[in-house]
C-alpha cells in the first residue's frame, strides 16, 4: 500500500494520513471494532492500530515485526537517527511535556528514546525541584500536569527511569507528586503512610546503608505497584513489566546479601525471644523471617542451607517460645516458618525433638519438660480458635511428619528412635487425647472439629506406631470413649470414629479382637444401625460397610461376636445381605470346626489303641524268647541225640487297622506262629 501510494504522486506529507485512512478502510470487521476502540486522544497512529489488532488477529504480529526493528539494532538506530528533545523544565511548558510523554508512549522505540534523553538530561530532577515550587505555591493546575507526567514516565516501562525515580533522592517526591492526581479521592496519605513505614522498618538491625537503600527501594516500588497506580490508572497490580522485574531483582539482591549475614540473624532471633521485645515489633519480626525463608527458597536451589544455617543458629528454640504465646498471629507465622523446616529439612527438626526426648530435666524458657516442641504444637491444635482451623490442619501435617518412622529411621538410631517414641507415648500424647478422655457434654461444631482432628493424628499413629499405639489404647480405653462419638450429631465426626475402629480392625491383631469382644465395643454400632432405622442416610451406610468389610476379610472372631450377639437384632434387616452372609459364614466355620475337632479326637483314639497293641507286641516277644532260652531235656539213650526243639518261624505282628473307604475300620489279616 505504501508503495502505491508512492506510485501515485502528490504531496509526501500526506502519504502518512492516506495511508492510515486506507488501512482503516480496507481492514475485517473484527480490527474495525478494535479501532473504534482505541482512544481518540492521542489519535492513534498505523503502529498502534497494528499492536491493538495483533491481539485479536494473530497473523498481524508478523506485520507488526516486520516494521519494527530487532532489538540489537535499536542502539544503532538511536545513534544514527536524532533523539528527542525535551522541551524547558518550565512550568508554561508542562502541558507540553505531558503530551509529549503521552505520545510517546504508543511505540516501543519512542519509550527507550524518550527513556534515555530523560536520564542523559537529568530531566527528573529538574521536573521534581519544579514540583516544589509549585506545591509551595499552591499552583493546582501545574501540579496536575506534573502528576500526570509522572504517571507517563511510570508507564514508559523503562528500567533506565525507575532507578531515578525509586531513589533515596526522589521517590518522597514522585510519591507526593503522584497524589495530586484528580482521580484520587484522598491526597497526601501515600507519602505519610511511606515516612511511617518507613521508619518501621528502620527498626531491624541493619547497618550497612547500601542494604537499608535496597529495602526502601524494594517497599517504595511496591507500594507504587499495589496502591498508587492502579488507584490513579484503574488497572491492576502487575501491568508494569520493568517495576515487577525491578521489584524481584531488589528482593533477590536483598536475600542474596542477608543470607550470608550471621550477626544480623542472630539480633533478629535475640529479638524475637527477648521479653523487652514489645508486641508490634515481634510481630513485625517474625513476620519479616518468614517472608524471607519464603523468599530464599524461591530464589536459590541451595535454600536449604540457609535454614540449616538458621537452626544452628538457635531457630528451633526461638519457634518454640513464639508458638508457646498467647499471640495467635505470631503463633500463626512461627508455624509457617516451622512448616518450610519441615518440608525441606526435617531431619533438622527430628534431631531437634528427639535431642529434647533424651534430657529428661531439660527445662526450655516456655516452662514445658520433655518434647517441649511437640507439646507445644498440639497445645496450639487444640487452642486455636474455630476461626484458625487452618493452622490446625498445618500443625497436624507437621505433626504427622514428625512422627513417621520412616523418616527418622534414615537419620537417627534405632535405640534414639525408641527413647523418642516412649517420651512421646507417656508424655505428649496425653495431651491430645486429653478432649477425647473428658467426656465433655459439648457437641458444637468447634469441639466437633478439634476432635476431628484428633481422631485423624491417632489413626495415623495406630498404622505407623502399631505396638506404642496398641499399649496406649488398651491402657487408656481409648476406643470406648472414641465409639462415643458415634452419637455425635456431626455426621463427619460420627464418620472419623467409625473410621478409626476399621483402622484398628484392618490390623487384624489378636490383642485389639479380644479388646473388642471383651468389652462388647460392637454394640454402639448396632444400637446406632437400628436407632436410624430404614433412614438411607451416610452413618446407616458406612456401619453397613464395616459388617461387610467383617465378612469380606474373613474376621472369624468378630464374626461369631456378632451373630452369636446381634443377629437375633439385626435378622430383620433384608435390604442387604451384610447380616445373612454373615450368618451363613458363622455357620460354615462351625461346622468345620467341628469336622476338625472330629479328626483330632479320631486321630487321637487311634494312637492310643495303636500304643496298647505296641505294648501287646513287647509282652508277646517277651514270652517268646523266655521259650527259647528254657534248658533242653535229654532221655538217657547213648547215642548222644537231642530230642528237637520247636522251630519259631516268624513272630506274630500286630498292624493298625485300616480305614476303609466307607468309614469302617478293616483288620489286616495276621500272620500266626507254626511250628516246623
Amino acid at each position: 500500500m505504501k508503495t502505491v501510494l508512492e506510485k501515485e504522486g502528490g504531496d509526501p506529507s500526506l502519504h502518512a494520513g492516506l495511508l492510515l485512512n486506507r488501512a482503516k478502510a480496507n481492514t475485517n470487521a473484527i480490527c474495525q471494532q478494535v479501532i473504534v476502540g482505541l482512544p481518540i486522544d492521542p489519535p492513534p497512529t498505523l503502529t498502534t492500530i497494528i499492536e491493538a489488532c495483533s491481539a485479536k488477529v494473530p497473523i498481524l504480529a508478523f506485520t507488526l515485526h516486520l516494521l519494527q526493528p530487532p532489538e540489537e539494532d535499536q542502539e544503532e538506530m538511536a545513534a544514527i537517527c536524532p533523539g528527542i528533545s525535551l522541551p524547558p523544565c518550565k512550568v508554561h511548558r508542562l502541558a507540553e511535556v505531558a503530551e509529549l510523554i503521552t505520545s510517546a508512549r504508543s511505540s516501543a522505540s519512542h519509550r527507550q528514546k524518550l527513556a534515555l534523553a530523560l536520564k542523559n538530561e537529568g530531566y527528573i530532577p529538574k521536573l521534581l525541584e519544579l514540583f516544589q515550587v509549585c506545591e509551595k505555591s499552591q499552583l493546582s493546575r501545574a501540579l496536575q500536569h506534573l502528576s500526570a507526567i509522572m504517571q507517563g514516565i511510570l508507564w514508559l516501562d523503562q528500567g533506565a527511569v525507575l532507578e531515578v525515580l525509586l531513589s533515596q533522592e526522589c521517590i518522597m517526591d514522585v510519591v507526593r507528586c503522584l497524589e495530586y492526581d484528580p482521580s484520587l479521592a484522598q491526597p497526601k496519605w501515600c507519602g505519610q503512610l511511606l515516612q511511617e513505614t518507613t521508619k518501621l522498618k528502620e527498626l531491624l538491625p541493619i547497618r550497612d546503608p547500601e542494604l537499608q537503600q535496597k529495602f526502601h527501594q524494594l517497599y517504595w516500588a511496591q507500594c507504587i505497584q499495589a496502591i498508587i497506580l492502579p488507584k490513579a490508572a484503574g488497572v491492576g497490580e502487575g501491568s508494569l513489566a520493568s517495576l515487577t522485574s525491578f521489584i524481584s531483582c531488589k528482593r533477590e539482591e536483598i536475600v542474596h546479601v542477608l543470607e550470608k549475614d550471621q550477626k544480623f540473624w542472630s539480633e533478629v532471633l535475640a529479638q524475637l525471644t527477648a521479653g523487652a521485645t514489645g508486641a508490634h515489633q515481634r510481630w513485625d519480626l517474625v513476620t519479616f523471617l518468614k517472608d524471607f525463608c519464603a523468599s530464599s527458597l524461591m530464589f536459590h536451589q541451595n535454600g536449604e542451607a540457609f535454614l540449616q544455617g538458621l537452626a544452628k543458629l538457635g531457630l528451633l528454640p526461638a519457634l518454640e517460645i513464639l508458638l508457646g504465646m498467647d499471640d495467635l498471629q505470631v503463633a500463626s507465622a512461627a508455624t509457617d516458618v516451622l512448616s518450610y523446616l519441615v518440608n525441606f529439612c526435617p531431619f533438622v527438626v527430628q534431631e531437634f525433638v528427639m535431642q529434647e526426648a533424651q534430657q529428661r530435666d531439660h527445662v526450655s524458657k516456655s516452662g514445658l519438660q520433655g518434647t517441649d516442641l511437640i507439646r507445644v504444637l498440639m497445645k496450639q491444635m487444640i487452642c486455636y480458635p474455630a476461626a484458625a482451623f487452618g493452622v490446625a490442619d498445618q500443625v497436624m501435617e507437621l505433626l504427622q511428619t514428625l512422627l513417621d518412622p520412616g523418616n527418622l529411621l534414615a537419620t537417627a538410631e534405632v535405640s534414639k528412635i525408641l527413647g523418642f517414641f516412649n517420651s512421646f507415648y507417656t508424655r505428649c500424647l496425653p495431651v491430645l487425647t486429653a478432649p477425647l478422655l473428658a467426656n465433655a457434654a459439648k457437641d458444637d461444631y468447634q469441639a466437633a472439629q478439634l476432635l476431628a482432628l484428633i481422631l485423624e493424628l491417632l489413626g495415623f499413629c495406630v498404622t505407623r506406631h502399631k505396638e506404642h499405639m496398641r499399649s496406649y489404647i488398651l491402657h487408656w480405653d481409648l476406643l470406648r470413649r472414641v465409639l462415643l462419638l458415634i452419637n455425635s450429631k456431626h455426621t463427619f465426626l460420627a464418620l472419623g470414629a467409625l473410621h478409626f475402629l476399621r483402622k484398628i480392625i484392618a490390623l487384624k491383631d489378636e490383642l485389639y479382637t479380644r479388646y473388642i469382644i471383651q468389652g462388647n465395643l460392637l454394640a454402639p454400632l448396632v444400637q446406632a444401625l437400628l436407632e436410624n432405622g430404614a433412614t438411607y442416610n451416610l452413618l446407616r451406610w458406612a456401619v453397613l460397610e464395616l459388617f461387610e468389610f467383617l465378612r469380606l476379610e474373613d474376621c472369624k472372631s468378630l464374626v461369631a461376636h456378632v451373630v452369636e450377639n446381634f443377629y437375633p437384632a439385626l435378622e430383620s434387616i433384608t435390604y442387604v445381605q451384610t447380616f445373612q452372609g454373615l450368618k451363613r459364614k458363622y455357620e460354615r466355620d462351625k461346622h468345620r470346626q467341628k469336622q476338625s475337632v472330629h479328626r483330632v479326637l479320631s486321630f487321637l483314639g487311634r494312637g492310643a489303641r495303636a500304643s496298647e497293641q505296641k505294648e501287646q507286641i513287647v509282652i508277646g516277644g517277651a514270652q517268646v524268647g523266655a521259650a527259647q532260652t528254657a534248658p533242653t531235656s535229654f532221655t538217657g539213650s547213648s547215642s548222644k541225640e537231642a530230642t528237637p526243639c520247636p522251630l519259631l518261624r516268624a513272630p506274630k505282628r500286630h498292624q493298625a487297622p485300616v480305614e476303609s473307604d466307607n468309614g469302617q475300620e478293616e483288620a489286616v489279616p495276621e500272620k500266626r506262629l507254626c511250628l516246623a
